[in-house]
């Protein structure tokens, strides 16, 4: 059941009141300018912390504040709200502002002697921005047109992550929240022992996928029209080219904000079907997902943030809804707070069990055998 769309306002003259707030996703991208410009004036080695810092800092503390937004769009609004450019520009100006923000950082790590504050910051800082775009990429990389999908593979470059089109979209998407799923967490999982299971079977799963896909037509999947093989290259030549242009040491600093950058997606894919599992059929399938196999967050401004991938149970049910039109369920299972806490919260295991796991447990009644358990638990 979805959360109710306000029914005194008429489909017809329906208006997104977040329209204005969108733009605010671009942010983080400008962020590390903002840091720049202090670190010049004499901030120090601590300018190249204020990325992280709005991230899992200020914006937790304003979600806070400004609690949970449960409004959906009208049905018959949704074609309109859909179609309407401006929320489809958004996610293509991220690209730009996220390539311009690699080149600073790179200028600054090859040409300024920065002290181990700084140089840790400024990876944090890349990290952060590279992260956040994979959820740029999730987004295009899920739709029908052409441009968007290669875009996605583009914004997924500097993370050295571009497998993740793949694997996300047609092995994620398919053994989500089941033991199966490399991307999906267990209940008493902890987020460090998730990271090697996600990042590897990722990356296995994807070669996997895409390789029968070229087997099953008799064809070699040694070419360039191999999704897994031609992300790769768009990595390399953006490596490449930072290398011409600022010489062989930012090859360290690349390797490291890439770790930190699907690290933070990794996290993010740890919170989001935690303890989640689809039960079998009586014909011994999985059953269909639906908003009940994802957890879900409604809080405002990191919806904004995030091109409302919170709003991740109709993601999963309805994956080509564009973000402007995602919905809340009554039936999705809450997170506590928006994922920027969430983040912060699961890289602390036990401080994560305490909140997460007497949820999981209440969303299946007290049963934990109908939960994904990590094995031997």
């Amino acid at each position: 059941m979805t959360v109710d769309a306000d029914p005194t306002v008429e489909p017809a003259v329906w208006r997104d009141r977040r329209k204005p707030l969108w733009p605010l996703a671009l942010l983080v991208p400008a962020l590390p300018f903002v840091g720049f410009a202090l670190w010049r004036a004499g901030g120090g080695a601590w300018a190249w912390w204020l990325t992280p810092a709005v991230v899992f800092g200020l914006i937790p503390v304003v979600d806070l504040l400004l609690g949970d937004d449960r409004q959906n769009p009208p049905e018959e609004a949704v074609p309109r709200l859909a179609a309407d450019g401006y929320y489809r520009w958004l996610t293509y100006l991220y690209l730009p502002a996220q390539y311009a923000a690699v080149v600073l950082c790179c200028a600054v790590w090859a040409r300024d002697s920065l002290s181990v504050a700084g140089a840790a910051g400024l990876v944090a800082t890349v990290g952060v921005v590279d992260g956040i775009a994979i959820n740029t990429a999730h987004e295009l990389g899920h739709k029908r047109e052409r441009m968007e999908r290669w875009l996605s593979k583009v914004a997924l470059a500097p993370a050295a992550y571009g497998h993740f089109y793949v694997e996300h979209n047609r092995g994620h998407h398919v053994r989500v929240a089941t033991p199966e799923d490399p991307a999906s967490s267990r209940l008493g999982e902890s987020f460090w022992a998730f990271w090697p299971r996600t990042v590897l079977g990722g990356l296995r799963s994807a070669w996997r996928l895409e390789t029968s896909r070229f087997r099953i037509r008799g064809r070699s999947p040694w070419t360039h029209r191999n999704d897994v093989l031609n992300a790769l290259a768009i990595t390399l030549a953006l490596y490449a080219a930072l290398t011409v242009l600022f010489g062989p040491v930012v090859l360290p600093f690349l390797a490291l904000q890439a770790v930190v950058g699907f690290s933070l997606l990794e996290a993010v894919n740890y919170l989001e079907h935690y303890g989640l599992a689809r039960q079998r059929t009586a014909a011994g399938r999985y059953e269909k997902v639906d908003p009940r196999h994802s957890w879900n967050s409604d809080r405002t401004v990191t919806n904004v943030f995030l091109f409302q991938l919170q709003r991740h149970s109709d993601h999963h049910a309805n994956p080509l809804r564009r973000y402007q039109t995602l919905r809340s369920f009554d039936t999705s299972p809450q997170l506590p707070a928006g994922y920027a806490t969430m983040v912060v919260v699961a890289l602390v295991p036990p401080l994560w069990r305490r909140v997460m796991d007497h949820r999981v447990l209440a969303h299946y009644g007290g049963d934990a055998g109908l939960a994904n358990t990590r094995p031997r638990r």
